[in-house]
């Protein structure tokens, strides 16, 4: 396991999603709890689709303002919403202490249109919007494999030039398990003059089944010997946790001998996994707080 460790000092983030009910708030807090230790970047919690868990997605980057000392950013996307709706949840953050958004079209509900009168068309206007309003500092999403919505490589590439113009100041890709996908990504990204850093988002495969649904949505594949690693073990958990941790450990190490530095992680409300990954590379806890270098 020695050769899988990573030079420390690098950097993660952990993404997060609201809960639904009583039982999943308290698995999510155990989570945060966990992750905390490991002193990331920033932690961010995400929107459902269309914006429906805006209420519970606020009320957890509430909570993690007042009860850690963790950096919260917030998604925020703009579909079904008026400008003056997504400028006021701005502000409220803004009011509330909260200094990262990540900033996202979101995915369009099939029975509203989009964009609603006067609202934000894309991302790119989202982020304008923004910039305008406060000095967040503002992540957008990249997809390696490109966005389902998008004509092609060449449209989708020119979508997230036009969100870095408009002045966000870090990518965040959509995750993916074949490391050259990412890697000719940011090759095609830095020639089109897009500088800022392009951290690649991980996703743990916690669940086969369930990857597998995740990757058709999004556009993402999965590689064929995917399937062979984790056949049979629907029903034995441990196991499945042990090899999903080994393939995304070497997905990182992969990555970091290609001079990546900073992972996002997706970790679906779970800690176990995303700590044990951590730990396989090589950090270690730390006071909250403390300075990583760049």
């Amino acid at each position: 396991m020695s050769s899988l460790v990573l030079p420390v000092p690098f950097q993660v983030s952990f993404e997060f999603f609201p809960p639904k009910s009583a039982e999943m708030e308290e698995t999510l807090w155990k989570s945060i709890q966990r992750l905390a230790p490991l002193a990331p970047r920033f932690v961010s919690v995400t929107y459902g689709a269309g914006g429906s868990t805006r209420e519970r997605t606020h009320h957890t980057v509430r909570r993690i303002l007042e009860e850690t000392a963790l950096v919260p950013a917030a998604h925020l996307t703009c579909v079904a919403a008026s400008r003056e709706e997504i400028d006021r949840v701005a502000d409220g953050y803004w009011d509330a202490g909260v200094r990262h958004i990540v900033a996202l079209r979101g995915d369009v509900p099939p029975d509203r249109p989009h964009p609603v009168p006067g609202g934000y068309a894309y991302a790119s206007d989202l982020v304008a919007g923004l910039r305008a309003r406060h000095d967040f500092e503002i992540s957008v999403a990249a997809y390696p494999e490109v966005h389902p919505d998008a004509p092609n490589p060449s449209a989708d590439l020119d979508n997230l030039k036009r969100k870095i113009d408009a002045g966000a100041t870090r990518a965040i890709t959509q995750f993916f398990f074949d490391n050259w996908t990412y890697l000719r990504f940011l090759d095609r990204a830095r020639k089109a003059g897009i500088t800022v850093p392009i951290v690649p988002g991980i996703m743990p495969v916690t669940n086969f089944t369930q990857m597998v649904k995740f990757a058709k949505s999004t556009g993402a594949s999965i590689p064929r010997e995917f399937a062979r690693m984790f056949e049979g073990l629907d029903d034995d958990p441990e196991t499945r946790k042990l090899v999903a941790a080994t393939v995304a450990a070497e997905q990182c190490q992969q990555l970091e001998r290609a001079g990546v530095t900073e992972f996002h992680f997706y970790t679906l409300n779970r800690a176990d996994l995303t700590y044990a990954l951590c730990h396989v590379l090589g950090l270690r806890p730390r006071p909250v707080g403390a300075e990583v270098a760049p």
